[in-house]
This record gives C-alpha cells, structure tokens and sequence, in this order.
C-alpha cells in the first residue's frame, strides 16, 4: 500500500471522503487575506488562532513552502439556523484535529492542520497563543495564515462563492500540510 493510501485510509476512517492531494507550492498566500481579517473580521484579536496572534504573511507564506504537499478537504452543506453553522464545523474541526494526529503518528512529524473554522474549543477565547487553555486542539484557518481560500480551491476545480444568505449550501474547506 502506498504511503498516499495509508494516509487516505485515515481520512475516510474519519468520514472525510472529499478531498485532493495538491502541491504545497500551489496554495496562494496573499496580503489582502490579512487585510481582510484586519479590516472587516469580527474575530480580528479575539482569538488565540487569528490575526494578530499569527506570524507575517512572509512568515506564513515561507512555513507553507517548507511542505511539499497538501491535502485540500471540501466539506459542503447548509443550515436552517445560522448558529448551526458554529456546531458544524466544530464537528469537522474535531475530526480533522484527530487526522493531524493520526498522520503525525503514521510517521510525518511536520504534520499541519489549517482547520475548517475559527477555533471554539473553549466557549471564552484567552485571545492569547500563549494562555491558550486548547493549544493541543487549536489551529488557524487558511484565512488566518493568509491564505486566499478563493484562488486555491478554484485552480484545482472546486466550488466557492461569496454567500450573501445563510440558506445558501456552504463550501468549506481545509487544508492539511504534509512532509
């Protein structure tokens, strides 16, 4: 069995069936990723996985390059209420966190999870990555390591829009670093 195979074993092992293994080189990190947490990003400085918490944009730029490869997950659904939402992606995030270990232990230390959604392990964020209460669990988003989510996922065929109501089907993604 191929080492790939091993690995994917693991994600459908976690019910993560949609996904796309992409060169690392291939995500786009961008400045106006950061800008927009800055500038329009309720959770800009109150969370210990988001900006300003997180290194420059140089900085996250250079640790993706470090990684040959990606994993990209898609996750897409809707819900009635949009508080919903929150559970629905703490749900995946769990998952996810647990494939990151699950590949950190298969023999890939450098391991990294980009998480689906803001971090809310804890129900009041210290907003601070070193008085975080969750740091085994929490990781940033793409958006928080400014990646631009938009122009990744579409360069390898994947659906994404802007919403403009929470009714519409929600596609969501991940990304998992892999050495």
């Amino acid at each position: 069995m191929t080492v790939r195979k091993a690995l994917e074993t693991i994600f459908r092992e976690h019910e993560l069936e949609d996904f796309l293994w992409i060169r690392a080189a291939d995500i786009v990190v961008a400045q106006w990723v950061r800008m927009k947490c800055m500038f329009g990003c309720w959770e800009y400085g109150q969370s210990a996985t988001c900006p300003p918490e997180m290194p420059t944009v140089a900085e996250c730029e250079r640790f993706i390059r470090e990684y040959a490869d990606a994993v990209l997950f898609h996750f897409s659904g809707r819900v009635t209420n949009p508080e919903d939402r929150y559970e629905w992606s703490m749900d995946i995030d769990r998952r996810l966190v647990e494939v990151e270990r699950r590949v950190f232990l298969a023999g890939f230390p450098k391991a990294f999870l980009l998480s689906m959604g803001s971090c809310r392990f804890c129900d009041d964020c210290t907003a601070e990555r070193t008085t975080c209460r969750v740091q085994k669990l929490a990781r940033p988003t793409p958006e928080a390591l400014a990646v631009d989510v938009f122009s990744t996922v579409r360069k390898h065929g994947y659906p994404i829009d802007v919403l403009t109501d929470y009714d519409q089907e929600m596609n969501r993604y991940a990304f998992l670093l892999v050495e």
